[in-house]
């Protein structure tokens, strides 16, 4: 009998979880196809790749707002079972409150572990494809700065035309084994390759140079030579902060790598702990809408639970925003303000739990 109740709480909670998600994708969905159609509105494309891309960012999207999507399926679940009068029928079998709630954290917990080890990877390589798309229709964006396996990538604009610089890897201040592509109106003018660049400062400083002038169809070699650029190192650090193009599992097995091409560790480290929180985030959550609803004895109108919602989700994204910028401006540890709203929320939890055990 426990294993059918079990199943029937289990199958229950996730279907409840696959509504929100796709009530949650569907507008995402259609937010950001907004978006990208004013991007591509200038363009002769097909209304097929603004799709494709509004796809290909919005799971991204979502898993950024798990936390936030497990809370509101969990006050609408439980809210459900007390409603249909299921919560006492289940107790009848001897389930109590803290049992009720324990399967579904559980549960939730390993769902936030196939989301780290299954559904992050593919999201990752979706944003991917995402980046890629857009960068190559930003004609009128002045830079655009990537890492990946091959390297550093950067792309800068000005009244002559662009520039495509790739570096192996960022080493301090310095840009090792450097190749520069330089283009008018996209033809491909000059071609300059470099042992290193010290990027501290504009223009950067190149050692032992060879330029090779596609134009005039001659090469040039330069022990030292002065490259104008719109980057320096610190500009480059603030624009490729974003890690969702890198899977949680390629963070752990490539970091010394990921390290060595430029990301700093603490910008690493604040994503490794920020994936490793979200099992223990999410099962938190399911807790927390607990307490909200069959933590209470009192019967409320729906709209009561909605606002209370409504005002917690934005109360946490709001602190767990608040808690990062303490930790970038080191007024804390920057792993303890990743932890700091779970540590918070489970002291609130263990406090609520308490009380609904008594009930």
């Amino acid at each position: 009998m426990n294993k059918i109740i079990n199943k029937y709480l289990i199958v229950k909670f996730l279907k409840t979880i696959l509504n929100t998600l796709l009530v949650f994708f569907s507008l995402g969905v259609v937010l950001n196809l907004y978006e990208e159609i004013e991007f591509f509105k200038n363009l002769d494309l097909s209304f097929t790749l603004p799709i494709i891309l509004s796809l290909s960012y919005v799971p991204t999207l979502i898993t950024e707002l798990l936390p936030f999507i497990f809370f509101i399926s969990s006050m609408f679940y439980f809210l459900s079972l007390r409603s249909s009068k299921d919560l006492l029928s289940i107790k009848v079998f001897g389930y109590s409150n803290i049992k009720i709630i324990l399967i579904i954290s559980l549960f939730s917990f390993l769902l936030g572990c196939i989301v780290l080890f299954v559904v992050n990877p593919i999201t990752s390589t979706f944003v991917k494809y995402y980046e890629t798309e857009k960068a190559r229709y930003s004609r009128d964006v002045d830079h655009l700065v990537s890492i990946n396996k091959n390297g550093v990538w950067i792309k800068e604009i000005d009244e002559f035309g662009y520039k495509i610089i790739n570096a192996e890897e960022i080493n301090n201040e310095t840009l090792e084994r450097i190749s520069i592509y330089i283009f008018n109106d996209n033809k491909l003018i000059k071609r300059i390759e470099s042992e290193s660049a010290i990027i501290s400062n504009n223009p950067w400083l190149m050692k032992n140079v060879n330029i090779y002038n596609i134009k005039e169809n001659n090469s040039t070699f330069l022990e030292n030579y002065e490259f104008q650029s719109e980057n320096t190192l610190g500009k480059i650090n603030s624009l490729y902060k974003n890690l969702n193009t890198i899977s949680f599992l390629s963070l752990v097995l490539n970091y010394s790598q990921l390290n060595k091409k430029g990301y700093s560790q603490k910008i690493l480290n604040e994503k490794i702990n920020k994936f490793t929180s979200l099992p223990i985030f999410l099962s938190l959550m399911v807790v927390l809408a607990a307490i909200f609803t069959i933590g209470s004895l009192k019967n409320k109108q729906n709209f009561y639970y909605i606002l209370i919602s409504i005002l917690v989700c934005v109360t946490i994204y709001y602190f767990k925003d608040l808690s990062i910028a303490l930790g970038k401006t080191e007024k804390i540890n920057l792993i303890l303000s990743v932890w700091m709203p779970v540590i918070l929320i489970s002291l609130f939890c263990t406090i609520g739990v308490i009380q609904i055990n008594e009930k």
